[in-house]
């Protein structure tokens, strides 16, 4: 494998447009080894000047996917989760048997792409969360059985530049998507929540609001910097009889953790739903 791979993108959006800015910040590739494509033109043309890569767009060129796979040594499947079979099996016939398949898509089975791609082509899924677009973002990493260790490094490079990068097995996927994929969702409610009550007591709706967020950004960067676990740090804000031990203690006995429980439960739950769904 070349030290820098060719890398070719299939659905340049968001979120691989996130993946590819980390990887270019950190040196894994260089802008001349990438091609991407997206499906308008209009977006290709944005998009390539944006990231300075070369992007076609299947609106100009059916065959785009083919072309940006044929010499890649990484292939990263951006496509929307119902569109991955259809497009593995589109590229299948141009894949060299090293090239390394990446999907990014939640509730997809390894074994589902599998199915749509020549016998024993290296395959690896990732869960990446949003905050991947802002370079903190957590990202699991499952290969299948097949991949190398070599081949395991390269894609879990291709994340290094964008956050934090978790080795999983396939069977834990659907726990990253409960503790990180969703979970964004789950503190953006709980800063929504802080900024709507914070203006019934008297706060300007926008200082609320940046309140909020500031809060939210302080304590994870807390979290994140610090060596300190999560109950160490609550606890180090709570004094005793204080306002904060009152207002935790508050949702406790709301059932805080039960439905924070339930929560991920569901979100777990519905990806593995997800997974029979799109094996048809």
């Amino acid at each position: 494998m070349t030290s820098q791979p060719r890398l070719a993108i299939l659905g340049l959006g968001s979120m691989t447009g996130a993946i590819l800015t980390g990887l270019l910040a950190a040196s894994v590739t260089t802008p001349d080894r990438i091609s991407a494509t997206t499906r308008s033109a209009d977006s290709a043309q944005e998009r390539a000047a944006k990231h300075g890569v070369t992007v076609h767009s299947s609106e100009e060129d059916p065959d785009a996917n083919l072309t940006a796979v044929r010499e890649a040594d990484v292939v990263l499947l951006g496509v929307k989760p119902k569109d991955i079979v259809a497009t593995a099996r589109q590229i299948a016939p141009a894949l060299r048997p090293e090239t390394v398949v990446v999907s990014v898509a939640a509730g997809v089975r390894a074994e589902t792409i599998a199915a749509a791609l020549p016998a024993g082509q290296p395959l690896v899924r990732t869960m990446p969360n949003t905050p991947l677009t802002v370079g903190c973002g957590v990202v699991g990493v499952a290969p299948a059985a097949g991949v190398t260790e070599e081949q395991r490094a390269l894609v879990e490079s291709l994340f290094s530049g964008s956050g934090l990068v978790v080795p999983v097995t396939e069977e834990q996927l659907s726990a990253v998507v409960a503790a990180a994929g969703s979970a964004p969702a789950y503190v953006f409610l709980l800063a929504e929540a802080i900024a709507a009550h914070a203006g019934h007591l008297g706060l300007p709706p926008q200082a609320a609001e940046a309140m909020a967020a500031a809060t939210v950004k302080g304590a994870g960067t807390m979290l994140v910097q610090g060596e300190e676990r999560a109950e160490t740090l609550r606890r180090a804000v709570m004094s005793p009889n204080g306002t904060t031990e009152r207002a935790v203690a508050t949702l406790q006995e709301g059932g805080f953790e039960r439905l924070v429980a339930e929560a991920m439960d569901a979100a777990a739950a519905r990806d593995r739903e997800m997974g029979e769904e799109l094996a048809g």
